[in-house]
C-alpha cells in the first residue's frame, strides 16, 4: 500500500512537472496575432493569409530554436470587429501582429496599435493610409500608388493595349488610390484612356460600365478592384461578346477559387503580383505543397505568400533583436522598429527592404490566367 502511494505521488509529480514544462515552452514561444476575415465576403483573402502564416510557423518550429505560436482571430472585414479581434489576441499574449488582411480594418487597428505600441506587419492592406503617421505599422504588400504606377508602366512597356478603359470602385480607398496613380502614370507615358466609369459596393449590374468600355473601342480594361465585382464584369463582357484584355491588381487574386465562378471567364486575364504558384524554384514548390496539404489541395495565392513572408520577417527581426516569448509587446515594438530600418528578407514574394515610412521595396511580376491557373507571363 505504501508502495502504491509512493508510486501515485511520483506519477503526480511527473505530471505536474510535464505541465509546468508545457506552460514554460508556451511562454517561451514568440506569440504573433493573425487578424483577418476568415468568414464573410473577404474570407478568401483572410484564410489565405492565415494558412500562409501557418506554413511559415510550422517550418520555423521544425528547425528548433525560437518557436512561433500563432493567435488567430476573425474580423469579418469589419473595422469594429477587427479592433475587438486585436484586443482579443493581446489578451492572449500577442507580442506583434500579422495583419490585418484588409485595408479599412487595418487603418482602425493600426490607430489603436500605434497608441498601445504594438508592432504590425500587414501582408495585404495596401493603402498609404495604413502606414501614414504610424511608425509601428509596416507593409509586405505593394502600396496602392505603387500598384497603379507599375500597372500603367507594364501595360505600356508590353504594348498590351492602345485604348484603355478603367472601371473602379469610387467608394473604396483601395480602388481609388490605385486608379489615381494609374491615370497619372498613363498621362506621363502618353497612354490613351478612352473610358472611365465607376461603381459602389452596392453595384450588382455592370452593363453600363462594360458598355461604355465597348462603345469606346477599348482593347484593354484596367480593373483596380476586388475579385467579386471583377467576376461580374467578366460575366457581363462575355454576355456582350466583348473580349478585350482585362488587367487587374492584387485584389483580384482569389477569383479562381471563388465559389460558383466559371474560371473560363477569366481566361487571359492579367494581374500584377509578387508571387506565381507555378514558379519552378524549390522554395515556391515546397510552399505550394505544404499549403495544399494544409488546405485539402488548394493552390496558394499571393496573399498566402505575403503572409508567409510576414512571419519570416517578424521571426528574423525578432531573433536579431533578441526578442523572446517573455518580451512585452511595447518593448518588442521599439526593437522591431529599429530592426526594420536595416532588415533584408529574401521571401517568396521577392527580396524585401523597408523604408522608415513602413512601405516595402520589391519587384512585381505579371501573371496571366491560363486553363484555370496563374502562369508567369512571357511575351
Amino acid at each position: 500500500m505504501k508502495f502504491n502511494k509512493a508510486l501515485v505521488s511520483l506519477l503526480l509529480a511527473l505530471v505536474m512537472l510535464m505541465t509546468v514544462s508545457s506552460f514554460a515552452l508556451a511562454d517561451e514561444a514568440l506569440k504573433i496575432g493573425v487578424i483577418g476575415p476568415f468568414t464573410g465576403a473577404a474570407a478568401i483573402y483572410g484564410n489565405a493569409c492565415r494558412y500562409g502564416a501557418q506554413v511559415a510557423a510550422d517550418e520555423i518550429n521544425a528547425q528548433g530554436g525560437l518557436q512561433i505560436e500563432l493567435l488567430a482571430e476573425d474580423d469579418e472585414h469589419d473595422p469594429e470587429k477587427s479592433v475587438n479581434a486585436y484586443n482579443s489576441v493581446l489578451d492572449k499574449g500577442a507580442q506583434m501582429i500579422d495583419g490585418t488582411t484588409t485595408t479599412t480594418p487595418c487603418i482602425a487597428v493600426g490607430a489603436q496599435a500605434n497608441e498601445d505600441r504594438v508592432f504590425m506587419l500587414t501582408p495585404s492592406a495596401s493603402s498609404m493610409d495604413v502606414v501614414n503617421g504610424k511608425d509601428n505599422v509596416y507593409q509586405v504588400c505593394f502600396t496602392d500608388p505603387a500598384q497603379g504606377t507599375a500597372s500603367a508602366a507594364y501595360i505600356n512597356e508590353k504594348a498590351l493595349g492602345t485604348k484603355i478603359a478603367i472601371i473602379y470602385n469610387n467608394a473604396d480607398a483601395y480602388s481609388t488610390g490605385i486608379y489615381q496613380t494609374f491615370v497619372d502614370e498613363a498621362a506621363t507615358l502618353g497612354m490613351e484612356i478612352v473610358s472611365e466609369t465607376t461603381f459602389t459596393d452596392e453595384t450588382t449590374d455592370f452593363s453600363v460600365q462594360v458598355t461604355a468600355a465597348k462603345d469606346a473601342d477599348a482593347d484593354l480594361v484596367f480593373l483596380p478592384i476586388y475579385y467579386t465585382p471583377a467576376s461580374m464584369i467578366l460575366k457581363t463582357a462575355k454576355d456582350m461578346d466583348y473580349a478585350p484584355i482585362f488587367f487587374g491588381v492584387d485584389g483580384m487574386d482569389g477569383i479562381l477559387t471563388m465559389e460558383g465562378f466559371d474560371a473560363s471567364l477569366a481566361e487571359g486575364v492579367f494581374m500584377l503580383t509578387p508571387f506565381a504558384a507555378d514558379a519552378d524554384d524549390e522554395r515556391t514548390q515546397t510552399f505550394v505543397a505544404s499549403y495544399g496539404a494544409l488546405t485539402d489541395g488548394e493552390i496558394p495565392n499571393q496573399f498566402a505568400a505575403d503572409s508567409y513572408d510576414v512571419i519570416y520577417a517578424l521571426y528574423e527581426a525578432s531573433v536579431a533583436a533578441g526578442i523572446t516569448g517573455d518580451t512585452p509587446y511595447d518593448e518588442a515594438c521599439e526593437l522591431l522598429i529599429e530592426q526594420f530600418k536595416t532588415l533584408e528578407v529574401s521571401g517568396l514574394t521577392g527580396n524585401m527592404t523597408w523604408s522608415e515610412d513602413g512601405t516595402v521595396t520589391k519587384i512585381p511580376t505579371s501573371v496571366v490566367i491560363h486553363d484555370g491557373a496563374y502562369v508567369a507571363y512571357a511575351d
